[in-house]
């Protein structure tokens, strides 16, 4: 059962009372933090990840429902937070494209693939999306609600059954048929997957 205080104290930073945020970060900061260096196992990483997701929740404050505990909601922005700086840290070349390479009669500039999709890849990716796209589309509500929430937005079962107030047996088998439904469906595309 969320605090009492906690929502009053959510219900000040929705007004846009900086004090209450403040008090909101100096409750939840150690939490974050540990959380941030568990996903991350770098001390500087997770002060750089905890910030960060203090500056979306204040951004996105306004937004909470109270559907979940504020806890649930500032943990998964945390988690997002990593999980985005990760992929930015992937794509990133460390060649410097000044060096270049030492050959026994003399050097030669170091060339670099380009990292992107080739046109087949980009063309193969976008009609897998867009048949995946039409079959989704195709399912009945309560199906294609099941394949967004779950497959779509990253909620668990027990978070789905909550937002749609429904036992978690049927979450499950609707889901299941939902899949099953989807792969029926994408049968003729089986190529693209």
């Amino acid at each position: 059962m969320p605090d009492i205080t906690e929502n009053l104290l959510i219900e000040r930073c929705k007004k846009g009372e900086n004090a209450a945020f403040d008090q909101l970060i100096r409750n939840y900061e150690k939490r974050v933090y540990n959380l941030a260096y568990r996903l991350s196992g770098s001390y500087d990483e997770a002060n750089d990840v905890s910030m960060d997701a203090f500056i979306r929740v204040f951004q996105a404050i306004k937004h909470f429902r109270g559907d979940a505990n504020f806890s649930t909601w500032l943990f998964r922005i945390v988690t997002n937070v990593y999980l985005d700086r990760r992929k930015r840290v992937k794509n990133r070349q460390h060649l410097s494209l000044e060096e270049y390479i030492e050959l026994e009669e003399n050097s030669v500039a170091r060339q670099i693939e380009d990292p992107a999709p080739h046109p087949g890849q980009v063309a193969e990716t976008n009609e897998r999306n867009a048949a995946l796209q039409k079959a989704v589309s195709a399912l009945p509500d309560y199906q294609r609600a099941m394949i967004v929430l779950y497959h779509t937005e990253g909620l668990s079962y027990d978070e789905i059954a909550e937002a749609l107030d429904l036992p978690i047996g049927t979450v499950k088998s609707r889901l299941n048929r939902a899949r099953l439904v989807l792969r029926e469906k994408l049968q003729s595309k089986l190529e693209l997957f």
